[in-house]
């Protein structure tokens, strides 16, 4: 008895496993763009609808789920839910307090900087898997239709934009989903296309 407890006093520390962020990120990002999404595909007109998700479950969850990644030594990912947290939480302010913005050019530059930022972050997933390639593709195309739109090309850009953020939304759900099912004991797992 004695050998085992000097045994366990000088035995290594464990370390303790942290969860996997992503799904968290993923699915905040996927449920906040699905219903702003719905709102510029002219599904319902209450786009207000979005300020709780884009204040909390948008910016604060994606926001958390990006420093944990930070956390984790992930870059990419940290980079990826700390800004889109971010950008959230700056669509929030803008709807609540200034929400004739959301109709000038300056509303355009803004989306512009995130088609940008977007385009950066496609680049980064080009050695990860096809799930994150596909889905940063379709939020490139989603943030290039509103930009378009919003810089004088029309409701019908913003409609396109709203449609394709809807299936960037799906695509969103299924890489968290795939994400959740691989973190835990499930019964059957999703593909994400690891690149080699």
């Amino acid at each position: 008895m004695a050998q085992i407890a000097v045994e366990r006093e000088h035995a290594e520390p464990v370390a303790a496993v942290a969860a996997n962020p992503a799904p968290l990120g993923l699915c905040a990002f996927a449920l906040t763009t699905f219903v702003l999404s719905a709102a510029n595909a002219g599904l319902f007109k209450e786009a207000g609808i979005v300020l709780g998700m884009a204040y909390f479950y948008g910016g604060v969850a994606q926001l958390l789920a990006g420093m944990w990644e930070f956390k984790g030594g992930n870059t990419f990912g940290a980079t990826a839910f700390s800004s889109y947290g971010a950008f959230w939480l700056g669509v929030g302010i803008i709807v609540q307090f200034q929400p004739a913005l959301i109709a000038t050019t300056a509303f355009g530059f803004f989306l512009l900087g995130w088609t940008i930022f977007t385009g950066i972050m496609l680049i980064g997933t080009l050695r990860l898997n096809y799930a994150l390639i596909v889905l940063f593709f379709a939020l490139f195309l989603t943030f290039l239709a509103l930009t378009i739109g919003a810089l004088g090309a029309g409701l019908a850009f913003i409609g396109i934009g709203g449609w394709l953020g809807i299936i960037t939304a799906i695509i969103a759900w299924y890489t968290g989903l795939a994400g959740l099912l691989a973190s835990g004991k499930s019964a059957f797992s999703l593909p994400v296309w690891p690149r080699a």
